[in-house]
């Protein structure tokens, strides 16, 4: 089964829904089209990459309620909003939220297509990261418990950080805590500890010492 990236799109509109979806199969996109936010909701697998054309103006639960939702849920989903009803304070609210972009129906489709290849690109950049950190996290949960107290030591204590000063803190040789930092570097798939603090920053391990100086 095909794992995208996929062109989702919610409007209860079914003349637009269809030949928008029919547009669009044209030029290449696998197209899954929703006749409203509940639809949407009950089929979403959050592991399909690609983005969502939104309706803004639907019944029930507009587009910008299902904005927040997916915001509140943690999903990241580029949202470009197509709208005949919403104004200026829609539109800036939406952009606020992190949507793609706002467009007034009608619209030139060439227009769409730009605001798509942009939110596939968006989307995709977002999910390299989002695995490059679990990687990271993966990998500093593989090490022991001393390696991890020492792997700390080493990203929040950058001036702080030679064998003897970590031995003399922990009680334990430079010997010894020169094995666990090359053991560290070898688990985490780094070079050197100015690339273990650069990872692990990015990753979120832990919070970037020079801002509590």
């Amino acid at each position: 089964m095909d794992d995208g990236p996929f062109v989702f799109l919610v409007d209860d509109d079914a003349d637009i829904r269809g030949s928008l979806s029919r547009a669009l199969g044209l030029r290449g996109y696998s197209v899954k089209p929703y006749a409203s936010a509940r639809e949407f909701l009950d089929a979403q697998n959050a592991d399909l990459s690609g983005c969502l054309i939104l309706d803004y103006g639907m019944p029930e639960m507009n587009g910008l309620q299902l904005q927040k939702h997916l915001r509140d849920q943690g999903t990241l989903l580029p949202i470009i909003f197509i709208t005949g009803h919403g104004g200026i304070p829609e539109s800036v609210e939406a952009m606020k939220m992190g949507a793609v972009d706002f467009l007034e129906k009608p619209f030139k489709q060439s227009i769409l297509i730009e605001r798509i290849e942009a939110a596939l690109e968006a989307d995709a950049r977002q999910r390299a990261a989002t695995l490059q950190t679990s990687g990271v996290l993966a990998k500093f949960q593989a090490l022991t418990d001393r390696e991890r107290e020492i792997a700390l030591i080493l990203a929040t204590n950058p001036g702080q950080n030679s064998s003897k000063e970590i031995a003399r803190r922990l009680g334990i040789s430079p010997r010894t805590v020169d094995h666990h930092r090359a053991r560290i570097l070898e688990k985490m798939g780094v070079g050197s500890v100015a690339e273990l603090v650069d990872t692990s920053l990015k990753a979120g391990l832990f919070s970037d010492p020079r801002t509590h100086s």
